[in-house]
């Protein structure tokens, strides 16, 4: 199989709030993506002596470990507990009610010799494509099918919005948000390869229409998942009258993981 990962900050000077990671379990039977989006805090006390890089990191790199070495655990489980070991590495220092505690968005895939499972939570993207070349996306959109006004006040709404019943679903401190992703199981030879994105790079489609989720796997095979954050980056910068982009920051951390099976 061969694999590519591709991780870009927003910003060079600050931190990447990303997580990317593949894993190939010894024996050559499956393997792990994980993909996770930091959701950047406002610059306020948000409860938490860590930085959201921190808990994107320790919930990542549980989330690999878990999904390796259980693979007989449904993702939902792995998600759950992965969130409850890294609330538990903090629970001592920090707030961890506060609505802002730190949290990601998060997709999981994994693979066997007979079937590939996912899970999608809030705004980052999973591709699939099939032997014929066509390609489904799976997106959790709870957070684009709020109302606007909901959505303009998403920073500081959080109460009302985040992680509350008719809002959006976000991976924080609580075990229980697991059931709420998107998920399911594709037969494994219904899928020859995969892609995850972070909503830095779904702007290529979302944003800047450069095309449809297609479009966009078949850039990313032809042309490389750092091809598709080049992209995005120039229409960023060109996007002087921000048309495109509106209030939304210039540029955001933007990460690409492709696995072809």
């Amino acid at each position: 199989m061969r694999t590519e990962l591709v991780s870009e900050p927003g910003d060079p000077t600050g931190p990447n709030e990303d997580f990317a990671a593949v894993a190939l379990p010894a024996g050559g039977q499956g393997g792990t993506l994980v993909l996770l989006d930091g959701v950047t805090p406002p610059p306020t006390d948000y409860g938490c002596r860590h930085s959201v890089a921190w808990f994107s990191s320790r919930l990542g790199g549980t989330l690999t470990e878990l999904s390796v070495s259980q693979r007989d655990s449904p993702l939902p489980d792995v998600l759950s507990q992965a969130i409850s070991r890294t609330a538990e590495a903090h629970t001592q220092t920090c707030d961890l009610s506060h609505p802002r505690t730190p949290q990601a968005t998060v997709v999981l895939a994994r693979w066997s010799a007979t079937a590939v499972e996912y899970l999608v939570l809030s705004d980052s993207a999973l591709l699939f494509e099939a032997p014929d070349g066509s390609v489904t996306a799976v997106l959790d959109d709870r957070l684009s099918r709020l109302p606007r006004a909901s959505l303009a006040t998403a920073a500081i709404a959080d109460s009302t919005v985040r992680n509350k019943e008719g809002g959006f679903w976000t991976a924080a401190a609580d075990p229980s948000v697991a059931v709420r992703a998107v998920t399911g199981t594709v037969p494994r030879e219904k899928v020859r390869a995969l892609a995850a994105l972070t909503d830095g790079a779904t702007r290529w489609v979302e944003r800047f229409r450069e095309g449809d989720w297609g479009d966009c796997f078949t850039f990313i095979r032809k042309e490389g998942a750092g091809a598709l954050v080049d992209r995005v980056r120039e229409l960023e910068r060109a996007d002087v009258e921000r048309r495109f982009l509106g209030p939304s920051k210039t540029h955001d951390d933007s990460s690409v993981v492709f696995a072809e099976l």
